[in-house]
C-alpha cells in the first residue's frame, strides 16, 4: 500500500489562472485610470489670499504673547455640528 499525504488528488485552485494564454489573462483584468474628485468645499478652502490672511493674523497674535483667545463655546459648538452632519 502507498501512501502519498493528505493531497492525494493533486489538486491546485491556482492551476487555472496560471496556465491562462496571454492574451486571455491580460482581457480578463480591465484597470481604469485613476480619477481625482475634489468637492466644492474642498475647493473653496483653497482658496489661499483670504485663507492665507486669516493664519497670518492668528499668527502674529501668538507671536505677541498669548493675544489669541480661543472661544471655547464656538469651538465646542463647531465639533458638534461637524460630528452631526
Amino acid at each position: 500500500m502507498k501512501i502519498n499525504g493528505p493531497n492525494q488528488s493533486n489538486f491546485n485552485a491556482y492551476k487555472n489562472q496560471t496556465q491562462l494564454p496571454n492574451k486571455e489573462a491580460k482581457t480578463s483584468h480591465t484597470f481604469k485610470p485613476d480619477q481625482l474628485e475634489i468637492s466644492d468645499k474642498a475647493l473653496k478652502m483653497q482658496q489661499k489670499d483670504a485663507r492665507q490672511a486669516y493664519v497670518n493674523e492668528i499668527k502674529q497674535q501668538v507671536d505677541n504673547g498669548g493675544e489669541y483667545k480661543v472661544n471655547e463655546q464656538e469651538t465646542a459648538k463647531k465639533i458638534l455640528n461637524f460630528w452631526k452632519a
